[in-house]
């Protein structure tokens, strides 16, 4: 069985993507899956535009984890017919590699996701990811305990998907200047996806799980070769541990210009954990990742495998050092070299012991630590 896994924060895109992608194929069932108030999980399927299932269960646990285990994996398992093939359209807010490591495990060498699809209106792309509140209070899911932010669940689900489906409401009218803008964020923020159009010829990315994965790695830098004007990701990199202090103040700029900030850092009042830094909209958070691949490896010439990520090999720090992507709207290069040079130890602070540096962020806990801004 082929599955194609569409996601979405809009119900009405994810919709719109589904009633296009099973126009392409007819015979391919569509598999709906909703969660409601209370638990309650709508599921509905579709063959050639005829319902041919409608049922509604209630979950004692109305996660949204729980609805892919215990509905949108079984569901699957039953319709699953060797050559067929299935559209299947998660509930608002469920993450796609959450149903796809599900389904992969649930139904093994029976299933092939070939495309994982985020549906979007491009429109709204840029206000959900700077949206401070959470997927809850802004009425995405049902779930309260669910803290994330729109631009979170956003921004992962272009990390991991291969295609972003454009989907324009139907009953606004569409703002060109403000559509031309979204489509070129997504194509900032999603560089490795194929961008297709609802109303046009669709064209779908193909789902390749380790790709998909590393993508998603805390700490992944990735950036275009090219940027979508307005917009723009500026790669830098610093070699030698960055100030605890002076980072602090460094951080509130570069995470005020940017909309997406991104990479990992070295930092003098933690010098032997591996710190991932994630940004988007008006949330950023560091995270303790673990111990450096140098301080597992004996220093030589050639790195592990996968070991650099954005940094050459040093024959002295190995793959230690700081390298930082910051993704926005009108970035001065310079400015953030500048920003991010002055957070560099001096030589007599790399004299300096470890335990002589504050550590403001809590970074030697092993635990995440959010900050959020205004």
């Amino acid at each position: 069985m082929f599955v194609t896994v569409v996601s979405s924060l809009d119900l009405f895109a994810r919709q719109k993507a589904c009633a296009t992608l099973a126009a392409e194929r007819p015979g391919a069932l569509v598999v709906l899956h909703d969660l409601l108030e209370g638990g309650v999980v709508v599921r509905r399927v579709f063959e050639d535009g005829r319902c041919m299932e409608r049922h509604e269960s209630t979950l004692e646990h109305g996660c949204l984890n729980c609805t892919v285990r215990l509905d949108v994996v079984p569901a699957l398992q039953r319709l699953a017919e060797p050559g067929s093939h299935v559209i299947l359209g998660l509930p608002a807010a469920v993450e796609s590699s959450m149903a796809v490591g599900a389904l992969l495990k649930g139904l093994g060498s029976t299933v092939t996701v070939d495309s994982a699809v985020v549906a979007c209106t491009p429109e709204a792309v840029e206000d959900q990811i700077w949206d401070h509140h959470s997927l809850f209070e802004s009425g995405f899911t049902p779930v309260p305990e669910d803290d994330r932010t729109p631009g979170e669940f956003l921004v992962r689900e272009l990390s991991f998907s291969d295609t972003v489906m454009l989907s324009d409401p139907a009953l606004v009218p569409v703002d060109p200047a403000l559509r031309f803008r979204g489509v070129q964020l997504l194509k900032e923020l999603a560089p490795h996806a194929v961008i297709a159009d609802a109303d046009g010829a669709v064209r779908l990315g193909g789902h390749r799980l380790a790709g998909a994965m590393a993508r998603t790695v805390p700490g992944s830098v990735r950036a275009p070769e090219r940027p979508s004007a307005p917009f723009s990701t500026v790669v830098h990199r610093v070699r030698r541990p960055l100030h605890p202090e002076r980072f602090r103040h460094a951080l509130k700029a570069l995470a005020e210009g940017s909309c997406w900030l991104r990479g990992r850092l070295w930092v003098a009042s933690a010098p032997g954990c591996q710190i991932a830094i994630q940004g988007i909209g008006p949330r950023v958070w560091l995270e303790n990742t673990g111990p450096w691949e140098a301080d597992r490896e004996p220093l030589l010439q050639t790195p592990p495998a996968g070991a650099g990520n954005g940094l050459c090999w040093h024959q002295e720090y190995g793959n230690r050092g700081t390298v930082l992507a910051v993704t926005g709207d009108d970035l001065d290069p310079a400015e953030i070299a500048a920003l991010l040079n002055a957070c560099e130890l001096t030589d007599n602070e790399m004299a300096s012991a470890a335990d002589s540096f504050q550590d403001p962020f809590g970074l030697n806990e092993p635990f995440e630590t959010h900050q959020r801004r205004n």
